[in-house]
């Protein structure tokens, strides 16, 4: 074999050399990319595959502010259940109240203490890492939920048995079933429903009264 086609002979060999190395290393680094991805994206995603979930969608600027006019003549403390990025609690530190938000995705609440931290609210506000049905919401007078239809008839037992009378619920895009609103506002997703703790604690002694009293009307016909 001639000196010059020994020289193309290795120049070919040392050219698919180079390209599979390349190759190796783009798909390395797509590989990596992707599983940094999934890593990233799976707590955000997560809790969309539960049965009942609060799937993140951040609330628009007039949802917050439908809000924090429905409380606008309220004070205390103030809970917002499944508080994704931390918007909701937030806002209503800068308004004065004591603010806590319960959302299960970790990413979310770390994200939203940084948030409060760097707006200056942190010293009012607190996050937690926590599954909404294994937390007790008695000691807050204001309730704010972005819920889903699958859960709001659970939670409306909860909060009933929970909550004072002298509670205030803000529902965000979706209404309780049996709870009547004490008003309204804005339209479409945007729309909160504004219920009074007195009507829906009255709601739930007239239930536990009409209960009791079938049950010995039972007892009678025996």
């Amino acid at each position: 074999m001639s000196k010059e086609a020994l020289l193309t002979e290795q120049s070919i060999t040392n050219d698919s050399t180079n390209k599979s190395r390349l190759g190796l290393i783009v798909t390395g680094l797509v590989g990596g990319s992707l599983v940094a991805l999934y890593a990233v994206a799976t707590p955000f995603v997560a809790p969309a595959l539960r049965k009942i979930c609060l799937p993140f969608v951040p609330a628009t600027t007039t949802q917050v502010e439908n809000v924090l006019n429905a409380l606008r003549a309220r004070s205390g403390t103030l809970v917002d259940i499944g508080s994704g990025d931390g918007r909701i609690v937030i806002a209503a530190a800068r308004h004065g109240f004591l603010a806590s938000g319960f959302e299960l995705n970790p990413w979310l609440v770390w994200y939203s203490r940084y948030k409060a931290w760097r707006e200056g609210v942190h010293h009012s506000t607190s996050f937690h890492i926590s599954n909404l049905w294994k937390v007790s919401f008695a000691q807050y007078s204001n309730v704010v939920i972005f819920g889903v239809p699958q859960m709001m008839d659970q939670l409306e037992l909860k909060l009933e048995s929970e909550l004072s009378s002298s509670a205030k619920v803000v529902a965000c895009r979706f209404p309780f079933p049996n709870w009547v609103p004490e008003y309204t506002a804005g339209e479409g997703c945007d729309t909160v429903w504004v219920y009074n703790g007195q009507s829906f604690k009255s709601r739930m002694q007239h239930s536990v009264v009409k209960k009791t009293t079938s049950d010995h009307g039972e007892q009678y016909c025996i």
